[in-house]
């Protein structure tokens, strides 16, 4: 059927609409309260002058729909399907910073804690997120000392013959070992996690308190300790957080800087009243068609004196204009730009596809712009978030005031992080540790890495190296090199699992503490590899990663499923290419040397009576083969036999 034929039997109802191209590839995702008159109108006199409309209905060559009951569900099944697609003309989520959960493994015989920041249908409870991103290693640390609940990735299907260290120190009920804990206690450990991380420390307390008197009454003295330092552990927490609750709500700050095609948005996450975070998003390939359905931005609501506009050109031009403020929000003069980039669309995108469906959003969300859809997304959004709270979410605009001012120094990070990110301004190393610890989910801050590579030519002269990052810089003096022994033709997996066998034993034979991170230069067979042999020498809860050759993705071990796409410009991706790249140089320059020192000695054993020993002699003396083809008889005598120095010239003089 003709497109526009198409078009004329879409019903008047509200719903999704999905444009495709001619590979049935979706390229545009859009609502609409009534279906045939917005997809109609792409096509009405005049709109082909819109360049970015104009683009988006050339490539266009079928239009798919879906009815829904209202527009709520037009909202939610839009932000599904952006999500899914990943459509080429609507803006979509680049999120630098993705803020953590913690994840309790219900489904798991023996439940263990972790936190990750991807939640999945898996039958675990996820609790989040956490600001700061460190306070979700606090809680789970917290959990290990007081709960003993582990977050190792020890195999529990099967006993072990004896514990790790987490059980001697006593974080951790040891359900590797038979016989070391039941499931009976094991379980009530887990339920009272569960109550921990649902907030509910009355309950939790209340507990607590019953089986501390019953261990008293049985003169289980010391188990009746435990229960009372865990109560007097919740009992502090709970106070802690009336003290927060007193202080103030809990709001989410958006400020924004556009220039140049290129946007930079900072979120301010505020709980209790104090900012406890901060948020950075960049986008610099906006899509072309950046406006809903390529109609003008909305008209401001009555409640605003002035109609939003956007930022100027420059720097100079924000900061000679007393009509515009630095923050980015642009309360002033329309800039050239804005047929490019229209704020009230893109935040409608963006709120779309950061909360909903999200188990948590905050009571306030504060805007610089207003957008169309505010109060249906506001509706959905509440609905979403009364089964956890009865409070309604309010989507606000300020104007005036503390709020407005929150909004604008959210708009003046956002010009700052904008600089940063596209003025190629160089982090410092400090933020370069922090952010790699956010990406990886690394327990603590990255003060070392050592990474691993392997090299040969098919199998042969196979060797390995290491190379060290410490504290911003290479350092040289910890480089290691291997040549591998116990592999014999191509086995990258093997290899790896010999070199970082030796390197680790060593470590522990020396008592020599362990790197904050191994980096392999691979995929995940390598990783796992690595793994393995780091389970061999019972080393556990070490943080290791690799990075995959072209894709330039990151995996960590135990996060497999998840796999980590740094954007291109990211400082982080920067680092560990830059220590991956080290690597591979020092293990390569290593196999050019064996290589070079290999073909030799060829030559050299093919006269008779020089064996290998005697070649090694030779070349070690002279340096090269050319040298000793040029060696007279006394300076060869110096060094083998006069039969096998007559041998040698006679050899080379043919």
């Amino acid at each position: 059927m003709d497109l526009l034929a198409k078009i004329r039997t879409i019903p008047a109802e509200p719903g999704v609409y999905l444009y495709k191209n001619a590979e049935g590839e979706v390229i545009y995702v859009g609502k609409a309260k009534n279906l045939r008159n917005r997809v109609s109108s792409y096509f009405h006199e005049g709109r082909w002058e819109d360049a970015k409309t104009g683009t988006l209905v050339r490539e266009a060559i079928d239009v798919d729909y879906i009815v829904v009951a209202n527009n709520k569900e037009a909202l939610a099944l839009e932000n599904n399907l952006i999500k899914q697609r990943k459509p080429r003309f609507n803006i979509l989520l680049r999120d630098d910073k993705t803020y953590p959960y913690v994840k309790l493994t219900l489904s798991e015989r023996w439940p263990r804690v972790y936190v990750t920041r991807r939640l999945r249908k898996d039958g675990s409870e996820y609790y989040g997120p956490y600001f700061p991103a460190n306070l979700a290693y606090r809680i789970v640390d917290l959990i290990h000392r007081n709960f003993l609940i582990p977050s190792c990735k020890v195999d529990l299907t099967r006993f072990h013959p004896r514990p790790c260290l987490q059980y001697y120190i006593k974080r951790c009920l040891g359900p590797c070992v038979k016989e070391l804990t039941t499931p009976e206690v094991y379980q009530e450990a887990v339920r009272d996690v569960k109550l921990f991380l649902e907030g509910r420390p009355t309950d939790l307390a209340r507990s607590l308190r019953e089986r501390m008197e019953r261990a008293a009454a049985e003169q289980e003295y010391e188990r009746a300790a435990r229960y009372r330092d865990l109560i007097s552990t919740v009992e502090q927490l709970q106070e802690r957080q009336r003290i927060a609750a007193a202080e103030g709500d809990d709001a989410d700050v958006f400020g924004y800087h556009y220039e140049n095609g290129m946007l930079a948005v900072n979120l301010f996450h505020m709980r209790g009243g104090k900012m406890v975070d901060r948020r950075e998003f960049f986008w610099e390939d906006l899509p072309e068609f950046t406006t809903d359905h390529g109609r003008p931005a909305p008209p401001a609501r009555p409640d605003e004196q002035n109609p939003p506009a956007q930022l100027a050109d420059s720097v100079d031009e924000v900061k000679g204009d007393p009509n515009l403020d630095s923050a980015g929000d642009g309360r002033g003069r329309m800039s050239l730009q804005e047929s490019l980039f229209h704020p009230g669309e893109f935040f409608s995108a963006l709120l779309k596809q950061l909360y909903i469906g999200q188990p948590y959003v905050p009571r306030n969300l504060y805007i610089p712009v207003d957008f169309e859809d505010r109060e249906e997304l506001e509706d959905l959004l509440s609905e979403q978030s009364a089964g956890a709270r009865a409070a309604r979410v309010h989507i606000l605009v300020p104007q005036r005031g503390d709020k407005r001012s929150l909004i604008d120094l959210a708009g003046n990070n956002a010009k700052q992080s904008y600089d940063q990110r596209f003025r190629v301004l160089k982090p410092n190393a400090r933020k370069i540790q922090e952010e790699l610890q956010e990406a990886l989910s690394l327990p603590e801050l990255p003060k070392r890495i050592e990474c691993f590579d392997i090299s040969h030519i098919q199998g042969a002269e196979t060797v390995a190296s290491m190379v060290v990052w410490e504290e911003g810089k290479m350092k040289k003096s910890d480089y290691r090199k291997f040549i591998i022994r116990t592999v014999e033709g191509v086995d990258d997996f093997a290899s790896m699992r010999e070199v970082v066998t030796r390197r680790y034993r060593r470590l522990q034979e020396e008592q020599k503490p362990l790197p904050s991170l191994i980096l392999i230069d691979g995929g995940l067979g390598q990783l796992h590899a690595a793994a393995e042999a780091l389970n061999g020498l019972e080393i556990i809860n070490q943080p290791l990663a690799a990075i995959a050759k072209r894709e330039e993705i990151l995996y960590v071990y135990g996060q497999e499923k998840d796999p980590i796409a740094l954007d291109h410009h990211s400082p982080v991706l920067h680092l560990v290419q830059m220590v991956r790249d080290e690597a591979h140089r020092f293990a390569v320059t290593f196999h050019r040397k064996r290589r070079q020192m290999r073909d030799r000695s060829t030559e050299l054993l093919e006269i008779p009576g020089v064996g290998a020993s005697t070649s090694r002699r030779l070349l070690e003396h002279f340096g090269s083969v050319q040298a000793v083809k040029q060696a007279d008889a006394a300076a060869l005598s110096a060094v083998v036999t006069r039969s096998q120095a007559d041998a040698i010239r006679n050899h080379f003089r043919k």
